[in-house]
């Protein structure tokens, strides 16, 4: 297949995730979207489901769907493989897939905890990177390769009752940063997208961490005064997947709403 831009997104079935895949097949892109698809019995609120993925691929003739962990690294490779197979190379990898979870100090924060964030927030964004970045560079140049990555508002300053949320979005900026030196003069570029207070089920479960009964309420921190909508920062994904965006890397692109703590 020619002609047509392919991507791989992770955490795809809802949320910022599932608006990226939609927003990118409604631009006419070719989409891998990859999601756990089940629940993890470290993470206390409910995950996305697989008819969730599976209707969002029906959605969409060139849009597949895979069930997988981005904690598996060899399933992230296949994934690759399939679009590379099926739709003739990479253009963008979006490492969306993430978990929250937080409550008391920092120090009070148990090894199982630290190991699920970051296990999954981070090296499963290592992961993708280590599986899509080859793929990417195997287009001929000029290349215009992307490699996004979904940071948080979270990623820039410390939030009580999230510390170590905060220090595995952090340590995501630090692999995007590090990425994009690595790329250079390759015409693949690495960015990270940091959203704010954004209408999904992980920020049903912060405003539940912090005993809020309406998630609205976390809209005060930020200076547009409204949760965003996960199209809102679907937008900013996918112009970072684009040719256009052929200036940024190395970088953050905050969609935030004026994120303000």
């Amino acid at each position: 297949m020619t002609g047509r831009r392919v991507a791989v997104v992770t955490g795809a079935a809802r949320g910022i995730g599932a608006a990226t895949v939609t927003r990118l097949a409604e631009n006419g892109w070719a989409v891998v979207a990859v999601d756990r698809c089940a629940d993890d019995p470290d993470v206390p609120y409910p995950l996305a489901g697989p008819g969730q993925l599976d209707a969002l691929a029906r959605e969409f003739a060139m849009v597949r769907a895979v069930h997988a962990d981005v904690r598996d690294a060899a399933a992230l490779r296949a994934a690759v493989e399939l679009a590379e197979t099926e739709f003739g190379g990479l253009d963008a990898a979006v490492a969306g897939a993430a978990v929250l979870l937080g409550g008391g100090p920092v120090w009070e924060h148990s090894d199982a905890h630290w190991r699920t964030l970051l296990d999954v927030d981070v090296l499963g964004v290592a992961h993708l990177a280590r599986a899509a970045v080859p793929a990417l560079l195997r287009r001929p140049r000029p290349r215009t390769g992307r490699f996004v990555a979904l940071a948080s508002a979270a990623a820039h300053r410390g939030l009580w009752g999230l510390g170590s949320y905060c220090a595995a979005k952090h340590a995501v900026l630090g692999l995007i940063r590090s990425l994009a030196c690595d790329l250079q003069g390759t015409g693949v570029n690495a960015v990270a997208v940091s959203p704010g207070s954004t209408r999904t089920d992980m920020l049903r479960a912060t405003a539940d961490l912090y005993g809020l009964a309406d998630a609205q309420e976390l809209a005060e921190h930020q200076l547009l005064q409204r949760l965003l909508e996960p199209e809102e920062v679907a937008s900013v994904v996918a112009f970072a997947c684009s040719e256009a965006a052929a200036a940024v890397t190395g970088t953050v692109l905050h969609a935030d709403g004026g994120f303000a703590g």
